[in-house]
């Protein structure tokens, strides 16, 4: 070896001065040394004897220092030694909030911090969170150290206000105090009735006829006059009427609700009652609820009632079209043993059930009452608004006209309807797959979701805590909206 550092190199990074001492060997008559920070050249030294050389280090960087030998015998040697990392720069301390201001909690989680280094990875960060007692009024400071691996420190230190709560909380809480008493007395006194009528119960005379309303009769009757209230002023929009329109085809399954402005008026008392119960409940915790969080629950409550009833009609629109199948297969077995049109229609009302046999009962009625074959079966195609019942009116609209084989026309209808309901069944099992993979794709965001927030609670916090995390959430719902309806355009089939 022709010549040795004293210190090949540091393993940590250091934030002191360093003085690094070459040794060149007795067989170098001259050298020259090369210093290098931050992989450029600072300065070369030549060195005309064997003397030993110190060189001193004091500024932040990464060194390392190349030796060119010159030998007695004419050669050359070059050494080279390791790095070293000399930090004196304190680590960098990135607060959440420059000041907060808070009601009384026992939240520790408010105010995050974090730190970066320009070499330290493994940061040392010690804050007083668990010291602060957030829960009673005062101001307190929040203090955040950090040192890296050199020794170098940083302190930054915000100021928390923690205020009363604001008098709008108490008085939501005394309305739903006041509320909740009343309820509680109108309960107590509805049971002292009940147990009254308990007694009485044995020593009175029953009416044939019991005029009387239960309790979910009541409320049903409760909610009808919201609907008609709100549908009153609804009516008053065009824009709403639109919508309204749309909501018209949910009207057979929708029970109480009798057109599409009384599914939209039920969207709007299901979406402001979820938003007064969510106000009440963050009430209750001394919160108020933000605006964000009114907009999402509302909503959630606007639109949960579009999902219950496309639910309802995908069922009741399959039953229909089931019950529609075997109507047509009686009819036609009717047809066969010489019965007319009249006697299969109040065939198919006795033993069909559901909507279809519902129909078929009106349908009988109808003509019983005097009108025509064709008007009674374009009034039924119109009420069922199925493709198939439309095919069935144009079919016998045109046998009343021109005459023909009734019995074959009824097969041909028959053997279509279980050929389509056959590839129906067969086009859902061979894409059984294809749907399992896009719902897994949908669901897979929602997971991920879960596990880190149960894994970290407060990761996604940014999203909703600052502005640009807002607006990115918002992309990303509107992506992840696009992309449900482009896979659903993709994967549907129309038969």
């Amino acid at each position: 070896m022709n010549g040795n550092f004293d210190i090949q190199s540091l393993e940590k990074p250091t934030n002191k001065d360093l003085s690094i001492i070459f040794s060149p060997s007795n067989n170098v008559i001259s050298y020259t040394y090369q210093i290098y920070k931050d992989d450029i050249l600072i300065d070369s030294l030549d060195v005309l004897n064997n003397n030993i050389s110190k060189i001193n280090l004091n500024e932040t960087g990464t060194y390392r220092i190349n030796v060119n030998l010159n030998l007695i015998n004419g050669m050359h040697d070059t050494i080279t030694s390791g790095d070293y990392i000399i930090d004196k720069e304190a680590p960098k301390i990135n607060i959440s909030k420059d000041k907060l201001e808070t009601n009384p909690t026992n939240e520790k989680n408010l105010i995050s911090c974090t730190a970066s280094d320009n070499y330290s990875k493994d940061l040392k960060i010690e804050t007083n969170e668990d010291t602060l007692t957030l829960n009673r009024i005062g101001n307190y400071t929040y203090t955040c150290k950090v040192e890296d691996e050199a020794g170098n420190t940083a302190s930054k230190s915000i100021n928390i206000d923690v205020v009363p709560h604001s008098g709008a909380i108490y008085i939501i809480q005394i309305t739903c105090f006041i509320i909740l008493f009343i309820l509680l007395i109108r309960i107590y006194k509805l049971f002292k009735v009940i147990k009254l009528e308990e007694r009485l119960d044995p020593y009175v005379i029953k009416p044939l006829k019991n005029d009387s309303l239960t309790t979910s009769e009541k409320i049903r009757r409760i909610y009808k006059n919201f609907l008609i209230l709100f549908t009153k002023k609804l009516k008053k929009s065009v824009v709403l009427s639109k919508y309204a329109k749309k909501l018209d085809k949910y009207t057979p399954v929708s029970g109480i609700h009798k057109s599409g402005f009384d599914i939209l008026s039920g969207k709007l008392i299901i979406a402001c009652t979820l938003t007064v119960m969510a106000i009440i409940i963050k009430a209750f915790q001394f919160k108020l609820l933000g605006s964000m969080e009114t907009l999402g629950v509302f909503l959630l409550g606007f639109f949960v009632l579009d999902i219950y009833l496309f639910a309802k009609n995908k069922v009741f629109r399959w039953n229909l079209e089931s019950d529609f199948t075997a109507a047509i297969t009686i009819m036609n077995n009717s047809f066969k043993s010489g019965r007319s049109i009249t006697q299969a229609i109040e065939i198919v009302s006795d033993e069909v059930g559901g909507t279809i046999g519902q129909e078929f009962k009106r349908m009988n009625l109808e003509l019983l009452y005097g009108l025509d074959i064709e008007q009674v079966f374009k009034r039924f195609a119109k009420r069922v608004n199925l493709e198939e019942a439309n095919y069935l009116t144009a079919s016998l609209t045109i046998l009343n006209k021109t005459g023909g084989d009734i019995i074959k026309v009824f097969s041909s209808i028959e053997r279509s309807l279980f050929d389509k309901r056959k590839l129906r069944l067969e086009l859902k099992s061979l894409t059984s797959g294809s749907r399992i993979i896009v719902y897994v794709l949908l669901a897979i965001p929602f997971f991920f979701i879960l596990v880190i927030s149960l894994i970290n609670p407060g990761y996604f916090l940014p999203f909703i805590t600052t502005d640009i995390g807002l607006i990115l959430l918002i992309f990303m719902v509107i992506y992840y909206i696009i992309f449900v309806v482009v896979v659903r355009k993709i994967m549907k089939v129309v038969v």
